[in-house]
């Protein structure tokens, strides 16, 4: 029988408030009259009985919500699934969180965490690669903000994200515009869906576009099943190409296959200059550019545009700006100044130009998605982007920082390293090597999640190998991740295949450390088996073991709890020389999977080799032996020879 109940905060020896259990004796409730950020955190329970205490309660983490404005969370490129594909949420907010946190809802939640990377316009935001998506379960979810040194204060939560997963009906509805295809600015266009199949709601999707597809009722017209979408009045931004969708109400998730495409022009006076010819054409995306041609805006007026009238606006690529030769890629420029215009530009002998409209998103900022591709080494990839107002569409701001694609392509892929290991400690100085028997003549790195692509000219080495080094400065928890480097040759815009990924993992993050032992002992013979035994007292979702001196990365294996303290066998079998050496353990949570505790004590493994050391042995003792009859028989030769003496 129980007597009392204790809740303790942070695994803390003094209790946070003791209860007596009411009714059956079997529980205890503990209540907060307000909660505050002082509440948030990790608590455990035990109780007391006639046979004493109990051992406390696996951790319940308390988390405070709600304590700053909830940030925004949309779909690239879309929401708009096809079963079995891959999407990226981006969470982001101007609140300048460091640390963002996802949540899917549903029978198969689950929840993700990841740091926050601060944007040119002062934004921060996560992206979450997110897939296969299946038809299964529920797609739906939320993303949270909160800073790294307050992990228990998240934001309020972002508005839901609903995944639509096409492809579940297998029949694909029409789609047609009234009165055409091609309209000018303030006209109202009809976009109508149908199909012969039984239809509860019809979908329509914008490529490109973030924000959730529009949904409409079906209509049955004599056996047919249709929608009519109304766009009113028509603005830049509808331009575009639009595909349709239908669901049943009994899985309003999954749609059928898209519909054919649908493309929507919205008419601007444009005109294209090359030498003296002037070609009039209705939308400039549409033109297959050549060497030379110039698109230039005919309205509103002459004159060009005033640059740096406000603060520069960010641009980015969506997912990375690695991109694979024949891929594609959504370019973002983004700001917070409020424009509604957004300009692009490709720099090169192929350069063109792009206008939209911006869009608002839930945090405030405008921003303007800009579909790339598909992308060819044939020429360079460098853009910059605009933003300026339509009410002053002369006037526009400075430019972004320079965004260049990288075209990854199908060359020898070089080999990523870093002399110190990849473990390294904070404050540590970083070189990261790659290298190739290729002759690249220069070499880029890409951290994964990350927009950087710096890049270095090569070197040969002595052994005829082309080689570039990344000094990365002082190591700090940014520097935790993967990365993969690329090589290139002056005279091309092509790059090659990437690296095999390096996991750099910084240690320390975590102050307390893991205690390391081995079993049966630490000195075994060749053809054993080898235990090496991780342990900690403190919450572990990962065990790493590492080994001095060794390039490979270190051997990784989820924790497991065993009576309140948390541990992992490392199993080596069988053993050979080569497993000899000093090894030390970390701990890693899931939430900072690059972040490691401090080392344990170091452990020295000695593999001796047994047998060897017995013929060894026996040899020296045969030659002692031998040695010693040798000595015998000459000193009784000698003894004879005496004799032989004194006889005569």
């Amino acid at each position: 029988m129980v007597d009392v109940y204790r809740l303790y905060k942070e695994k803390g020896s003094i209790y946070w408030e003791a209860k007596t259990p009411q009714g059956s004796r079997n529980k205890a409730k503990f209540y907060f009259a307000s909660s505050s950020s002082s509440d948030a955190g990790q608590y455990q329970c035990a109780y007391q009985s006639r046979n004493g205490w109990s051992v406390q309660s696996d951790p319940l983490p308390l988390v405070l919500t709600g304590s700053n404005d909830k940030p925004s969370l949309s779909a690239l490129p879309s929401p708009v699934v096809t079963s079995g594909g891959k999407v990226t949420l981006q969470c982001g907010s101007h609140r300048g969180f460091n640390r963002f946190h996802l949540t899917k809802e549903g029978e198969d939640a689950f929840s993700w965490t990841l740091d926050g990377e601060r944007r040119p316009d002062g934004q921060t935001q996560a992206l979450f690669p997110v897939g296969p998506v299946t038809p299964g379960h529920g797609w739906t979810f939320r993303c949270y903000g909160f800073n790294r040194d307050t992990p228990r204060v998240w934001s309020a939560p972002s508005d839901p994200l609903e995944l639509l997963v096409s492809g579940r009906l297998r029949d694909s509805p029409s789609l047609s515009v009234q009165p055409g295809p091609s309209v000018a600015p303030g006209e109202t266009v009809t976009l109508l869906c149908q199909s012969g199949d039984r239809t509860d709601t019809f979908l329509l999707s914008k490529e490109g576009a973030a924000q959730r597809p529009l949904r409409l009722h079906s209509q049955d017209q004599d056996g047919r099943y249709q929608a009519e979408f109304s766009l009113s009045p028509v603005t830049s931004a509808h331009g575009g190409t639009y595909r349709c969708y239908r669901s049943l109400s009994t899985d309003p998730y999954l749609l059928s296959q898209p519909s054919e495409p649908l493309a929507l022009v919205v008419s601007e006076d444009t005109r294209c200059t090359f030498s003296r010819n002037t070609v009039s054409v209705r939308d400039p995306r549409r033109l297959k550019l050549q060497s030379g041609l110039r698109w230039e805006r005919a309205s509103p007026g002459p004159g060009d545009p005033i640059h740096g009238s406000s603060s520069k606006p960010s641009l980015s690529a969506l997912p990375s700006p690695v991109v694979t030769s024949g891929g594609n890629v959504t370019l973002q420029c983004g700001s917070h100044q409020g424009f509604n215009r957004f300009h692009l530009t490709k720099e090169g002998e192929d350069a063109f130009s792009w206008t939209l409209d911006g869009e608002r998103r839930p945090d405030g900022q405008t921003q303007a998605l800009f579909p790339v591709g598909p992308v060819t080494p044939g020429h360079g990839w460098t853009f910059r982007c605009f933003g300026f107002n339509r009410d002053t569409p002369r006037v526009w701001s400075a430019p972004s920082d320079p965004l260049e694609l990288l075209v990854s392509g199908l060359s020898g892929k070089p080999s990523l390293l870093t002399p110190q290991g990849p473990v390294v400690t904070s404050g540590q100085n970083l070189t990261l090597q790659c290298c190739s028997d290729v002759g690249y003549t220069r070499f880029a790195l890409f951290k994964e999640g990350g927009q950087d692509l710096p890049q270095r000219p090569a070197w040969r080495t002595q052994g005829g190998l082309s080689q570039a080094n990344f000094p990365l400065g002082p190591v700090s928890t940014i520097h935790g991740g993967r990365y993969r480097c690329y090589g290139g040759h002056s005279l091309s815009s092509e790059w090659s295949a990437p690296s095999e990924p390096l996991e750099l993992l910084v240690a320390g993050r975590l102050r307390d450390s893991p205690s390391l032992s081995v079993q049966p002992g630490p000195s075994v013979a060749p053809g054993e088996t080898v235990t090496l035994l991780c342990q900690s007292g403190n919450r572990t979702d990962t065990f790493l073991l590492s080994k001095e001196g060794a390039a490979h990365r270190p051997l990784r294996l989820r924790s497991q709890d065993q009576d309140g303290r948390y541990q992992a066998e490392f199993s080596l079998s069988p053993v050979t020389s080569a497993h000899g050496g000093t090894y030390r353990c970390y701990r890693s949570l899931s939430t900072d999977p690059y972040l490691l505790s401090q080392p344990s004590e170091p452990l020295a493994l000695v593999v001796s080799d047994y047998t060897v050391q017995n013929f060894t042995r026996l040899g020296l003792a045969a030659l002692v032996l031998l040695l010693l009859g040798i000595l015998l028989c000459q000193a009784g030769h000698d003894r004879e020879g005496a004799r032989d003496v004194a006889r005569s």
